[in-house]
């Protein structure tokens, strides 16, 4: 990609926008449409146009496969965690609602909010490193011929 300029300056325009907008989707997940899978996926997509502009070892400098492979483990106990969290609390898995008043109302959100929160987290954290590991597998391939 050396010889088009335009694509790599359009590139380092876009990732930037483009990860502000997962954020966002991931932060307002529990208010309207959207959440952990949907950021995920959008956040993995500005790691993944930076490698297939930039390079493979490129990306792998940005996002290490050491790291990426402790997120894929890190999404899913923080997922697991919540859930057995509110088991701890007495109350159900995944339920919600013994969260209310567990927790200091004014620092920390409590309830639904709190537990979609954390659950939303953990899946945004695990499809981002899923999709990134599979880029990685896929474009470190050899050609076979």
């Amino acid at each position: 990609m050396r010889t088009f300029p335009v694509i790599r300056v359009v590139t380092k325009i876009l990732i930037p926008y483009i990860l502000l907008f997962a954020f966002y989707v991931q932060f307002h997940g529990d208010f309207g449409p959207g959440g952990g899978f949907q950021a995920g996926v959008i956040f993995a997509s500005a790691l993944i146009l930076y490698g297939l502009v930039f390079g493979l070892e490129s990306v792998k400098r940005v996002a290490p496969p050491m790291v990426i492979e402790k997120l894929m483990a890190l999404g899913v106990v923080v997922y697991g965690m919540t859930g057995v969290l509110t088991l701890a609390l007495g109350g159900n898995f995944l339920d919600y609602a013994v969260l209310e008043h567990h927790f200091y109302p004014h620092i920390f959100p409590t309830g639904q909010h709190l537990g979609i929160f954390l659950v939303e987290l953990g899946v945004g954290i695990t499809v981002t490193s899923v999709m990134t590991m599979i880029f990685y597998s896929f474009a470190g391939r050899k050609r076979i011929v």
